[in-house]
């Protein structure tokens, strides 16, 4: 039998900021579990997505639009573009700088890593009925929504 001086105390096992912290550490493990099966880091599928639902741009706009800071969008810029899941070519409005657009083995990784996500997702939700799952992330949400807002009222 346990001892039970070696359960968490609850005081502090009953905070949300606890209850999500550790949920979010669940939900990192699995993504990138996921993830690495594929070859794949959370930045690719980041800029992969950016590029299907946006269209080509250059890697500032990149940046900005999928909310990668400048030191790491070179790096998976590189990456990908060795794995010819993106192209880089001059921008015709200024030859200065780069397009990056998504090429059709990027448009099958996306895929790939689509599903992945999917399937993570339904592990770490799996205890939650399909309602439960949309109200869940309908508070996540209402939650990150506040905090931004705030984060950006005091900048």
């Amino acid at each position: 039998m346990e001892n039970p001086e070696d359960e968490p105390y609850a005081r502090w096992r009953d905070l949300p900021s606890w209850l999500l912290t550790q949920t979010a550490n669940h939900a990192h493990r699995l993504v990138t579990d996921g993830f690495s099966a594929v070859d794949a880091r959370g930045y690719h599928f980041r800029v992969l997505a950016t590029l299907d639902e946006s269209g080509p741009a250059s890697q500032a706009t990149l940046g900005r639009r999928s909310g990668i800071h400048v030191s790491e969008m070179v790096a998976t810029i590189n990456e990908l573009a060795e794995r010819e899941l993106v192209e880089r070519a001059p921008d015709p409005a200024d030859r200065r700088r780069n397009v990056i657009s998504l090429t059709a083995a990027g448009e099958r990784q996306l895929r790939r890593l689509e599903k992945q996500l999917a399937e993570r997702q339904d592990e770490l939700l799996a205890p939650l009925s399909a309602a439960e799952r949309e109200r869940f992330a309908a508070l996540l949400t209402k939650l990150l929504e506040h905090h931004d807002r705030r984060a950006g009222e005091a900048s």
